[in-house]
C-alpha cells in the first residue's frame, strides 16, 4: 500500500477549490465511517458469543484494557477529516459494537466529550452481539426518524460448517453464524437514519455486511443480496422524495468492484456515469491506484466505503454537496515492525491497537449566504 504517496495524489485538485474558496466560504462538515473492531465491554452477555472478550477469556479482557481502546478510539475518531476540517466529524459511522453501553462510554471519553455525540443504536441479530450504529453532533444534526431494516438471507440445507481455499479475509473473527434449524444466516441491520443537517434533509445508511468467512465466493451471494437490501432502501426514499440526499457508508466485506457494490447495489466509479436516481462510490478509484482500509497475506482492499447519491454530486452549492473522499491513514495507525509492518494497527497480546481497518470519509460542502 503506497502510504507515503497518499495526500498529493488523492487531494491533486484541492488548490482549485481553494483558489475558488478565497472569494467564497463554505459550510463543511465531515462524514466518517470505522470498524471499532471488537469494542466489547468486560461483561458477559449469556445471549452473545462474547466469552473470549471478557476478564477471564481468551483475550483476559480487563476493564484497563478496555479503558485503552475506548481512549485510542476516541483519539482517532476526534481527528478524521481534520486535513481540511478542524472539527470532529459531524457523523460517525460503526460497526463491531456490543451494545449501547460502549458507545455512551466512548463518547464521554476526554477527546469527544465537548462534541455531544448523540447515540442512534440497535441491537441486531448477530450472535456474536456486534451491531452498527450511528453517532452525530447533537448541535448540528436532529433526527426525525430512524429504523433498523433487517437483512434475510439463509444457507442452503446441508452442512453449515463447510469451508473453502483461503481467500481475502477468509481468517477473520466475523464467523457467520447460521441457525441448525431454518439455515437463517444472522448477519447485522442495515440502520438507516433520516434528519435534518443545518435545515436540510439528509439520509444516512449504515451498514456492516456479511463476513467472507467460508469463502470470498461461498459467501457472496450473502454480501449480493446486502447490496440489493440498500439498494432497496434508497429506491424507497427516493420514491417518497425525488430529490432525497442518501449516504450510505460502512465495512462492506467487499471491495468497490466486487457484485455487491457494482451490481447489487449499482455504484458507479465515475461522476460522470451517475444518472438521476444513481449513486457514486469514490472508493472505487482509490481502490485501483492501489490503496486501502484493511489488508490480507498482504494484498491491500477497500472494504470501508462511503457512497453518496446523484443529488449530492450537483454543482449548486447553495445545498449540501459531497467535495472529496479520503483514507485515515495517519503514521500511529499503522504496524511499524513484525510480520504485518505496514498493515493498520490492531488488538494484539502485547498491545492495544486500534482496529483491523482504516477509516474513512467524505466531507460536505455548501456555500455560506
Amino acid at each position: 500500500m503506497r502510504i507515503t504517496h497518499w495526500i498529493p495524489i488523492l487531494f491533486l485538485f484541492f488548490p482549485i477549490v481553494k483558489s475558488t474558496a478565497q472569494q467564497k466560504k463554505y459550510v463543511i462538515h465531515t462524514v466518517a465511517f470505522y470498524n471499532f473492531e471488537n469494542l466489547f465491554d468486560t461483561i458477559n452477555d449469556p445471549d452473545t458469543f462474547d466469552e473470549e472478550w471478557t476478564p477471564t477469556g481468551l483475550q483476559r479482557w480487563t476493564f484497563d484494557k478496555y479503558e485503552k481502546k475506548l481512549g485510542n478510539l476516541a483519539r482517532v475518531l476526534s481527528e478524521i477529516g481534520s486535513a481540511e476540517n478542524t472539527d470532529s466529524p459531524t457523523f460517525i459511522g460503526g460497526c463491531e459494537i456490543e451494545n449501547r453501553g460502549v458507545l455512551e462510554d466512548l463518547v464521554k471519553q476526554p477527546k469527544l466529550i465537548e462534541k455531544d455525540y448523540g447515540i442512534i443504536h440497535f441491537d441486531s441479530p448477530d450472535k456474536r452481539g456486534i451491531d452498527v450504529a450511528l453517532l452525530y453532533q447533537k448541535k448540528k444534526f436532529q433526527p426525525t426518524s430512524y429504523s433498523n431494516i433487517p437483512l434475510y438471507i439463509y444457507k442452503e440445507s446441508g452442512n453449515t460448517n463447510e469451508s473453502s481455499k483461503a481467500s481475502f479475509e477468509e481468517k477473520t473473527d466475523d464467523e457467520l453464524q447460521i441457525s441448525t434449524k431454518n439455515y437463517r444466516v444472522y448477519t447485522r441491520d442495515q440502520l438507516l437514519v433520516t434528519g435534518f443537517l443545518d435545515g436540510e434533509e439528509i439520509n444516512i445508511i449504515v451498514n456492516h455486511w456479511p463476513s467472507r468467512s467460508g469463502g470470498e465466493k461461498k459467501s457472496s451471494p450473502f454480501r449480493e443480496a446486502a447490496g440489493a437490501l440498500n439498494r432497496k432502501i434508497i429506491d424507497s426514499l427516493q420514491r417518497i422524495n425525488p430529490n432525497a440526499k442518501v449516504i450510505t457508508l460502512g465495512d462492506l466485506n467487499d471491495g468497490p468492484y466486487n457484485k455487491s457494490v457494482k451490481i447489487g447495489l449499482g455504484a458507479k466509479a465515475k461522476k460522470a456515469e451517475v444518472l438521476p436516481f444513481g449513486i457514486y462510490n469514490p472508493f472505487e478509484e482509490m481502490a485501483k491506484k492501489g490503496f486501502g482500509t484493511i489488508a490480507f497475506r498482504d494484498a491491500w482492499d477497500v472494504f470501508d466505503q462511503i457512497i453518496v447519491s446523484e443529488t449530492l454530486l450537483q454543482s449548486d452549492y447553495s445545498s449540501f454537496r459531497y467535495w472529496k473522499a479520503g483514507i485515515y491513514n495517519k503514521s500511529f495507525l499503522i504496524q511499524t515492525s513484525g510480520q504485518y509492518k505496514g498493515y493498520p494497527l490492531r488488538h494484539s497480546n502485547t498491545e492495544i491497537g486500534f482496529s483491523d481497518h482504516f477509516p474513512v470519509y467524505i466531507y460536505l460542502i455548501k456555500e455560506k449566504k
